[in-house]
């Protein structure tokens, strides 16, 4: 592989440039150590300050897998178990219609707790960020309840049931973020320190991870950067490039989404954890916790199982588990694959996806093209046999109500996604590869319909359900 670097850099550095990203920083670890250290463009605005590996940039939803294994490595010493109700550390928390019992620390860890797309995190965002005002902003504004900086009141949120539950406890995985925001203060509790202290003292530290900090306003991160951290860049209206220093700052989302980091710490992270807990021959991290946290308890197949804090998958019949992230001026992706190689992309603008930068990667890793795509649902060119089942309006609440509007035209499936036009082609069961409509070679999204007594109740877009409504809306 070291031989093919420059390919590899040729290849990541033309499709940065093609995608106009400002900034982003690409780590390789292996057994051997480091295999490929690159970054890509720029840290700030003026261009004066280029990216590499040690730049601090958010990893947003990269967080979650840290709050797991801190959920698992309490489990090891014996502080919790993963099927505690999480009414027993939180005696306020219901889910409507579900026995207490029914929601344990491991359904939230899943996303498998019943609870639907909501509001609280882009709540809490708009409430207590520094924003640029938009329409996003206003409405969050004008709808949000309360400050939404303590945990009490997103647990008051869940509880007061003002939404119908995606079945019982594990029956369905659905993204959660309110449900990690949980997890954190859990942690809080079964080890006797904050979340920020146990990360520290049990994976940063021992990882020698030395710019890497769970904070809220990036105001440590920036102490640890020692000035090489990123500033945050977006796309304004006219589609120019725009960017601040103000990072999303949400309070009760602490373990879910406010780590800041590294390329070179986040690849000694996925290292460790693809060592079943080891790091250059020490075991820092009790080996139990590992296997809990993504191990043979779950599946292992080519269609991505969500496990703790981490997706699970195979590419080229090798296991890889990763996770991806998304915030203002945050857009990551980072994994391991089995064998001990680790894989990080963290990119300084917001709500990309960076799947096509992390599979180049593997790909390398692997001896593949380096373009070759590793979706799990694949157009099969067959037709699906109850179209009518799944036409309907579905609905997401998660900041702005967001539809998937499915219709059927001139006998084939198609939808309206977040106000875009798409084709839906058919892959297996009740699963579809949704494409832009203009453009087929596009492909926008993974759609999974759930069908009860003859109706489809709900998609999964990605990895949220959308719950059908009953309201007809006008057709696009």
């Amino acid at each position: 592989m070291r031989e093919n670097t420059e390919m590899l850099d040729r290849y990541l550095g033309d499709l940065f440039r093609k995608r106009g990203y400002p900034g982003m920083a690409v780590c390789i670890r292996g057994p051997e150590g480091i295999l490929f250290d690159r970054g890509y463009g720029f840290r700030n605005m003026e261009k004066k300050q280029k990216v590499d590996g040690d730049t601090v940039f958010g990893i947003a939803s990269m967080s979650k897998s840290m709050t797991a294994l801190a959920c698992c490595i309490l489990e090891a010493e014996g502080k919790m178990s993963l099927e505690d109700p999480v009414a027993a550390y939180f005696p306020d928390f219901h889910i409507p219609g579900i026995a207490d019992e029914c929601v344990t620390v491991k359904m939230l860890a899943m996303h498998r707790a019943g609870i639907p797309p909501m509001e609280p995190l882009e709540w809490s965002i708009a409430k207590n960020s520094k924003e640029r005002d938009s329409y996003w902003y206003r409405e969050m504004l004008r709808t949000a309840p309360n400050q939404m900086d303590q945990i009490s009141q997103i647990i008051d949120y869940i509880t007061a049931g003002n939404y119908e539950p995606l079945g019982a406890p594990g029956e369905y995985m659905s993204y959660s973020n309110e449900g990690y925001a949980v997890l954190s203060y859990i942690v809080d509790q079964a080890a006797g320190i904050p979340l920020e202290q146990f990360l520290k003292e049990r994976i940063f530290e021992p990882l020698g991870m030395a710019r890497t900090v769970l904070d809220l306003d990036g105001s440590e991160a920036a102490v640890l950067a020692e000035g090489n951290i990123t500033s945050l860049f977006e796309r304004d209206e006219d589609g120019s490039l725009i960017w601040d220093d103000n990072w999303s700052v949400l309070p009760p989302f602490r373990g879910c989404a406010c780590v800041k980091s590294t390329a070179h710490d986040m690849t000694r992270y996925y290292q460790m954890l693809s060592d079943h807990g080891k790091w250059e021959g020490r075991q820092v991290v009790p080996e139990a916790a590992v296997e809990r946290m993504y191990g043979m308890e779950y599946p292992t197949r080519k269609k991505t199982f969500y496990c703790l804090g981490l997706e699970k998958s195979l590419i080229a019949g090798k296991v890889m588990c990763e996770h991806s992230g998304g915030l203002h001026g945050v857009s990551t992706q980072g994994g391991f694959l089995e064998g001990g190689y680790a894989v990080t992309v963290l990119c300084n603008e917001g709500d990309l996806g960076m799947d096509e930068f992390q599979w180049a990667c593997y790909n390398w890793i692997l001896g593949l093209p380096l373009e070759q795509m590793h979706y799990w649902a694949l157009p099969s060119g067959k037709k699906f046999s109850r179209p009518e089942m799944l036409e309907g309006d579905y609905l997401a609440k998660e900041g702005l109500p967001v539809h998937c509007t499915v219709t059927l035209e001139d006998g084939k499936l198609a939808a309206v996604y977040n106000e875009r036009k798409l084709q839906l082609l058919y892959s297996s069961e009740s699963v579809f590869v949704g494409v832009d409509a203009t453009d087929p070679e596009k492909r926008v999204n993974t759609f999974e319909f759930y069908i009860k007594n003859g109706m489809a109740w709900g998609v999964k877009c990605g990895s949220r359900i959308y719950q059908r409504v009953n309201e007809t809306r006008e057709k696009v």
